[in-house]
């Protein structure tokens, strides 16, 4: 399996007050992880690893970690069996001291996402399509769909987050001078 990962850990200036209890120092981290694998049902754990380790990496807590990796996996289950042409997909994973965001990115031929209203995604709990789109609801945030007829999909996953006392995303800030 080829697949290029891409990952960078940086600090940015806080943006919220001194007594904030996510800062770092006089910084801000944030995490950003770029995957491209090809669309293959072997790589969907391997997205699932990486995602949950960076995530325990920075403390989040075991719930927001669990159904930030069901939600992804169904995400990228949804683009490796669905998607149509394509020899590859994409995962962005977006993590600072607020939320988690996901982008599942593929090349298909893309959906008609809007025909999924609310009442047709409960319905459809009772066959074999639909349950990842509304485990996807059920657990994150917010769910969105970009989709464009013949050039693919985005799932846009986001989740707030919230840390454990240890966390590196909770550190108090640095004593002054």
């Amino acid at each position: 399996m080829q697949s290029e990962t891409r990952a960078q850990m940086h600090r940015e200036p806080t943006r919220s007050s001194p007594n904030s209890a996510c800062s770092v120092g006089d910084s801000e981290m944030q995490i950003s992880l770029s995957l491209t694998l090809p669309r293959d049902e072997h790589t969907i754990p391997v997205t699932r690893h990486i995602v949950l380790h960076a995530l325990d990496e920075v403390g989040a807590v075991q719930e927001c970690i669990d159904d930030i990796a069901i939600a992804q996996t169904e995400a990228c289950a949804n683009v490796v069996h669905h998607s149509g042409p394509g020899d590859r997909y994409e995962v962005r994973v977006d993590i600072d001291n607020e939320r988690c965001v996901i982008r599942v990115i593929d090349t298909g031929r893309g959906f008609d996402w809007q025909s999924l209203t609310d009442g047709e995604v409960a319905n459809a709990m009772s066959a074999e399509r639909g349950r990842g789109i509304m485990l996807m609801r059920a657990l994150v945030d917010e769910v969105r769909f970009v989709s464009k007829p013949e050039a693919g999909t985005i799932v846009h996953l986001e989740k707030a987050l919230a840390f454990t006392e240890a966390s590196p995303m909770r550190a108090a800030p640095a004593a002054p001078g």
